[in-house]
């Protein structure tokens, strides 16, 4: 279990905000599992189940207008999601959270949960399931939310029943802008893990990972905030192998219940661009994984 307690100074270091994704898919229970999780180290716990309709589409329907066909969907959107708040709420009391709400959107998934997921500490999503996802906007969820929200994001593998994370911690460092704010991000989770491994990867003697990632060492940065850490280089077992294989090869082996990566992408028109190794991440993760962009 993860045990986030007050420090010396009083304050708790733990995630103060913590927004969930709500739905009635089949990975939602144990992506709201670990969500009550984190949230009874004494965060503040936002369920959200948007309609899937996006915001930019209730403006254009001026009033007394709409569309009778459309008001029939919507509330059949609106009552699906009051079903799945229901069944979260429950959780929420059988756990004995004292600090929660329950809201409806009316909104796009990845649209809404990057809005309201700015004012949060963390977002907790579940990997898509391919079985699951299939084509359109929820498969590309986590992705678009990874890159366009600006919160770190708890992603849970659709597969996963653990509901606690965070004490055999793995980071995947490479001295890279996303790496460093993944890392300072993830401190309230860092600061009570059991152990903290830090994984540098060797490309091959043409990258400058490796320079870069001893010059920044962040052992004793991490020192100062009270997480001590392992720090090891990690050739790849053969040229062909990606870095994403070989992370969670050593996750596997390190038994890691928790990555932490910077996740690497951007935008083209209507067309999200991810980096390698973020994307075997996100179509192949074994562990939960707190991505930051």
């Amino acid at each position: 279990m993860m045990h986030i307690t007050f420090t010396e100074t009083g304050i708790i270091m733990a995630f103060q905000t913590i927004l969930v994704h709500v739905d009635d898919s089949p990975a939602a229970p144990a992506r709201i599992g670990v969500a009550i999780a984190l949230a009874k180290q004494g965060g503040h716990l936002i369920g959200m189940a948007p309609t899937g309709v996006s915001r930019s589409l209730h403006p254009s329907l001026a009033p007394g207008q709409t569309d009778p066909t459309l008001a029939l969907h919507l509330g059949f959107l609106r009552e699906q999601a009051h079903t799945a708040l229901a069944a979260f709420t429950a959780r929420c009391e059988a756990a004995g959270l004292t600090s929660y709400e329950a809201r409806v959107l009316d909104d796009d998934a990845a649209g809404g949960l990057c809005l309201h997921g700015r004012v949060a500490d963390v977002i907790v999503l579940s990997q898509t399931d391919p079985d699951q996802g299939g084509p359109g906007l929820l498969a590309d969820l986590p992705a678009e939310v990874v890159l366009h929200a600006g919160t770190p994001v708890l992603m849970v593998p659709f597969s996963s029943q653990r509901a606690s994370i965070g004490q055999r911690v793995l980071v995947s460092w490479d001295a890279s802008r996303e790496a460093a704010v993944a890392l300072q991000l993830a401190l309230p989770l860092l600061r009570h893990a059991s152990s903290v491994d830090l994984a540098v990867f060797d490309t091959g003697s043409g990258s400058h990972t490796v320079a870069e990632a001893q010059a920044a060492d962040p052992r004793p940065w991490l020192a100062r905030h009270g997480v001590r850490a392992s720090f090891a280089m990690h050739p790849l077992a053969h040229k062909r192998q990606h870095v994403g294989e070989a992370l969670l090869a050593l996750a596997a082996q390190k038994n890691a219940d928790l990555l932490v990566m910077g996740a690497y992408g951007h935008s083209r028109v209507r067309e999200t661009i991810l980096g390698g190794v973020t994307r075997t991440l996100l179509e192949s993760m074994t562990v939960p994984v707190l991505m930051a962009h």
